[in-house]
Parts: structure tokens; sequence; C-alpha cells
């Protein structure tokens, strides 16, 4: 939408005179003689203020004031006569935006302007972002996506069924990652949750490390230990990479999944396991040679896929940006800025490795670290005038796309194009907008 702009000026002809010219500049305005009428016209929802700062009654600091107090998002510009940079200076320091003396020039105030509504948008996504992170970190699975938000309804529904669960998905989609969201949400949330990684198993202990063993069952070893299973009782247990699972240990799993009862090495006493098994895959079992059949039956109570960053192509931006704002808190770094170019090119890359690699481009990103990946669309190595011009052009539209925040009409306007051939050539070159 057009953005909103309250002027303020007890002088009613330089009022008007400012009410035409943001007006022409397409911005709806509205006009106040006073302060007070200002301050009573608030719920009409301005995007910005512009005041001036000597008033009769109630001043433009003091009207400053009462805007930080009531609305306090919202920016404020002053404008000054000569001689009034001490008070422009301290309007700064109590909120305002920015300040113009008098005499101004007209083009000069309608970029401060277009730039103090810009930094109030980047603000408000932020916050937005923040609250969605906020709303999302109990089980820290992040997207507003349709693929993201029915991935996590699904995760809500299963953590609310005592069911053992089979997750399949590719490398680095967080399979994991869904697995402790099920238990955290689940009734067993108060228990254990207890990953193994079964491709990691040594198979001459694989026994020993799931099962246990009873007291004196080894001459190197006196007292009983449980196993992984037993040490789930009352919880979850995570059984990562399952097809990964060597045959002779499947068939004793899937006796203990059966009865619900555990036998420790060297001992004939069954202990009754009240267990969860959530098991991570990233092939479907049914096909995977040497894998039991009943054993899968038996784990997929109910099944759940980890969708991709192809799936929720959208998400990327927040999700790096997520990643990139914790490492830089953790390296004492500021949080990084997210220009809209990069945001267009990281959701064009194909992430082969998901989250994972996501992150660790995102950590790399925070410390100035990232490589981001060229545009396909200009040629490597400029041989060419045509090969350099190209170039050339796709970095000033990607530029001035990343000023606009993605807006094509405002970019068309500052780069002289018709939209229509501004739409063509980010089309050549791979450039891409929501908006």
């Amino acid at each position: 939408m057009t953005a909103f702009v309250h002027i303020v000026d007890d002088d009613r002809d330089h009022l008007a005179a400012l009410c035409d010219l943001v007006g022409t500049a397409g911005y709806r305005v509205q006009g106040f003689a006073d302060a007070q009428a200002a301050l009573d016209a608030l719920a009409t929802g301005p995007d910005l203020l512009v005041s001036d700062l000597r008033m009769p009654g109630m001043d433009g600091m003091a009207l400053l004031a009462q805007l930080k107090s009531q609305v306090p998002g919202l920016p404020v510009i002053m404008l000054t006569g000569h001689g009034d940079v001490g008070h422009a200076v301290e309007a700064m320091r109590a909120g305002a935006e920015d300040f113009l003396e008098k005499p101004y020039d007209s083009a000069h105030l309608l970029a401060v302007i277009r730039r103090a509504l810009e930094a109030n948008a980047t603000r408000v996504e932020l916050a937005r972002l923040q609250q969605v992170l906020a709303e999302q970190a109990n089980v820290g699975i992040l997207g507003t996506s349709r693929a993201m938000r029915s991935f996590r309804d699904r995760i809500d529904t299963l953590a609310q069924v005592d069911l053992d669960v089979v997750i399949t998905g590719e490398t680095g989609t967080g399979k994991e990652l869904a697995a402790r969201a099920i238990h955290a949400g689940s009734l067993r949330a108060q228990g254990p949750f207890v990953a193994l990684n079964c491709a990691a198993l040594p198979e001459a202990m694989a026994e020993t490390i799931l099962f246990g063993h009873a007291a004196g069952a080894f001459a190197h070893d006196s007292d009983g230990r449980a196993g992984k299973i037993e040490a789930a009782h009352g919880g979850t247990l995570m059984l990562d990479e399952v097809e990964a699972m060597p045959p002779p240990i499947q068939a004793k799993l899937l006796r203990v999944l059966q009865e619900r009862m555990i036998e420790r090495i060297g001992e004939n006493t069954p202990r009754p396991l009240d267990i969860r098994v959530v098991a991570t895959t990233k092939t479907d079992l049914r096909h995977v040679e040497g894998f039991r059949a009943d054993l899968y039956f038996r784990l997929a109570g109910a099944e759940l896929t980890t969708p991709t960053l192809r799936d929720a192509g959208a998400d990327i931006p927040l999700i790096f940006t997520h990643y990139a704002q914790f490492a830089a808190r953790r390296y004492g770094r500021p949080d990084p800025d997210l220009p809209w170019g990069l945001r267009q090119q990281l959701k064009q890359r194909g992430w082969p490795g998901n989250i994972r690699e996501l992150k660790a481009s995102a950590e790399a990103y925070a410390l100035g670290l990232f490589d981001a990946k060229p545009m396909e669309s200009a040629a490597p190595g400029p041989d060419s005038l045509a090969q350099r011009v190209a170039q050339f052009e796709a970095r000033e539209i990607a530029s001035v796309l990343d000023a606009h925040r993605g807006n094509t009409l405002r970019a068309a306007e500052t780069l002289g194009l018709p939209r229509r051939t501004l739409n063509d050539k980010m089309r050549r070159y791979g450039l891409q907008t929501d908006i």
C-alpha cells in the first residue's frame, strides 16, 4: 500500500506546499496546522510524520516526545530553521529519524522521506521475522511456507499419539530435530531422549550397546549396565540411520518392540520397557536390502517425511537469517544485514545439503567468509564487450532492486525503464521477486 505521511507546520502556505510536494511524489498525505491536531489524528495510522520544529503552543520537540510515548515505532522527520541545528541534534537523540535545515531542496526532502520509510519497513520486517522465530523456537523448526506449516502440524499431531514413528528425509533436512520436536511435544517430554546412530555401531559391540549386560556377564566388567534401549525407559529412543542396523540386531529389536520387554545379556529375567521409538532414515526402508519387512511395519506406526529446501524455498532467507544472527552473536559480531539481492540468490541455489549446508553458509556469511554464487546469467570470464555490459547491467539492476526491496515498479522508475522491459531483463539475468 502507498505510505501515509502526516505533515505538521503552523505556516499554512508552507504546509500546503509541502502537502502538494509529498502528494505529487505518490504518497497519501494529510496536513495539520498544529501539533495537537496531529496527535488527535494518530488513529488514522500514519507511516511517517514530518514536523516543523518551531511552532506556537506545542512545539516540535514536545510533539516528538508525545509521539515516542504513544507510537514509538513511527518515524519522525524534523524541519528546522537556520540556527536550530543544536535543537535538531537534540531531536535526533530524542528519537527523530532525520532532520532538514530550511531552506531545503525538494528532491532531498523526498529522498529523506523515502529512506526513512524503507528503514522503518526493514525494522518492521525484522521484528516480524524475530516474532516468527520466537514462536517457532520451542520446536526449532523454522518457516512460514505451506510445506513447513504442514510439517509442524504433522509433528504436533504425532506428538499427541504414542506411536512409534519412521522419519524419512534427505541428508540435512533435520530428521533428528523433528524427532526431538515429537518428543518435546509429547507426554514423554519429561522422560529421557536417547539418540543412537546405527551406522556408527561397532558390530561386535552392537548387542551390548543396545541391550546392556548383567553383572558378571563379562570377565572384564563385574558391574551390570543398562543398554541404550533401556536408558530410554519412560521416554523416547531415536534410532538414527536405522537402515544400517545389522540383521542379527534387527531380529532382537523386533522382539523387544513386540513385547515391550528387554533382557540384558547374561540375564534371564525380562525387564518391562516403556519407550517410544522414532527411527530416522534417508531411504525407503521397504526397499533396503537386508532390512526386515516385519521390523519396518513394527516401527512405522506412523510416518513422517521431512521437507527439503526445494519444498520450502520461500523460507530460505528466514532460516539463513536465523543461523547468521545466531553465529554473529556467538562470535560477538553485529547482526548481519541480508540484502534483497542476496535473498534472491539464496532462493535460487540448489542446496543439495539442505538445512545443514544452509546453516554452514549462514555461519560463514556472519563471519564475512561466504562466497555468494555468481549469477548464472552473466557468462564466466568477461571476454567480450557484450559480456561485460551484461554483467554490469545485471549487477546494476540487482542493486536498484535491493534498494527498493524488490519493488519492480519503483526500480523501473529509478532505472528509467518500462516495467515490462525490466521484467524481461530480470528473467534474462535470473533475478526474481515476489513483489
